[in-house]
């Protein structure tokens, strides 16, 4: 005890936050050290709760500014088309949702998927055109996509909101901490969709458009038929190949029908098709390059996996090959004003296909190609 006693007064007299002969005198400088750590002992888990509270709260209420600003944009331009169209509709249309068919036996699930989101776009469409009557098709596309956009925006909120209050509610960390962690992506996905809207209301290119101006550059001074919904297509020979081309209908700003037309130049209007190119927008990695070109193999399109299923499907039947041309751009980007590595990209993409069509093809070949994406502002 004595020797404890001795050692304690010595390693007071070496601690430089206890000069010599002040010990007894700075005593409190213990508690500075000591209280803390009780604090933290017995109410850590609280503070880092409070901590995360905050943190998530504060990207929250960006997202509230977010999904107003797109509200307010989205009735500024309805307004500009009609002037008496009411605020109250579109707020309701801004809560519609669809319910995915029941998939406990999958035989059947895309077409019974493919019928809800067609019955979804028409249905849509027809809400529009009871809106703003007088609109031409191009205005009522831009009137879609700017809705769908702060319908996005909404359901993003509302669904980060409910989290966030269930996790207070509930005071779970477990809970709290994923919202959290999830945070960073969410807000990068929200800022995208919050800078597209100037650009879907300009009717300006965005990102995801190269596909289709790829294809539409192809299509110049040739003649063009509607094959699908939205969906143009023109051909011509090439090098003793015929090409066909297809797109969606611009400059509105739609995706068109590309596995419809795919079905029906093959299965209705008996087109031998030897080869499928699709070229479309890619997200790319952190680290690469926005719009550099890749090739590859697949059905290079996006979406909920339809569109994906019958092409692939018809293309197995038939045994066709597919090959795919892909930009690569970033989420923001995609959806963005269409910046200028994106549109330098379009004269490599289209060496690249033509490499293709020259190395995968012979003479007299019948080659398909598609530029896959939302076609705003961009013609044919």
């Amino acid at each position: 005890m004595v020797m404890d006693i001795i050692g304690i007064g010595i390693l007071m007299q070496m601690n430089p936050l206890f000069p010599s002969g002040e010990g007894q005198q700075q005593w409190w400088v213990y508690l500075l050290w000591i209280i803390p750590f009780f604090i933290f002992l017995l109410y850590g888990q609280r503070i880092q709760m409070w901590m995360v509270l905050n943190d998530v709260a504060r990207s929250l209420n960006k997202l509230k500014v977010m999904q107003d600003k797109a509200r307010e944009e989205a009735i500024a331009y309805l307004r500009s088309i009609n002037p008496n169209a009411s605020t109250e509709r579109l707020d309701m249309m801004m809560e519609q949702f669809a319910i995915t068919p029941v998939d406990m036996d999958p035989y059947g699930i895309v077409r019974k998927i493919q019928h809800i989101i067609t019955l979804r776009d028409e249905r849509i469409r027809a809400q529009i055109r009871m809106l703003a009557p007088q609109a031409d098709e191009v205005t009522a596309s831009r009137m879609e996509n700017v809705l769908e956009v702060a319908t996005a925006l909404h359901m993003l909120y509302k669904v980060v909101r409910h989290f966030y209050l269930m996790g207070k509610k509930t005071t779970s960390m477990f809970f709290l901490v994923q919202l959290q962690m999830l945070m960073p992506l969410i807000m990068q996905s929200a800022e995208a969709l919050n800078k597209a809207i100037p650009a879907i209301k300009s009717g300006q290119p965005i990102g995801d458009g190269i596909g289709p101006m790829i294809v539409g550059r192809l299509m110049l001074n040739r003649e063009k038929v509607l094959i699908a919904r939205d969906t143009m297509m023109s051909e011509y020979e090439y090098n003793g190949r015929r090409l066909y081309l297809v797109k969606a209908k611009g400059p509105g700003g739609t995706v068109g029908e590309p596995h419809t037309a795919v079905e029906r130049l093959i299965n209705e209007m008996g087109v031998r098709v030897d080869m499928i190119i699709m070229i479309d927008a890619a997200l790319k990695l952190e680290g690469e390059k926005t719009g550099d070109v890749a090739e590859g193999v697949g059905a290079a399109i996006g979406g909920i996996g339809v569109e994906k299923y019958q092409i692939e499907e018809v293309a197995t039947k038939h045994s066709i090959p597919l090959y795919a041309v892909i930009i690569k751009q970033s989420i923001i980007e995609a959806i963005t004003v269409m910046k200028k590595e994106i549109a330098e990209a379009v004269d490599r993409a289209s060496k690249s296909v033509f490499r293709m069509i020259d190395e995968h093809s012979k003479e007299g070949d019948n080659i398909l190609i598609i530029g896959v994406g939302n076609t705003l502002g961009v013609g044919q």
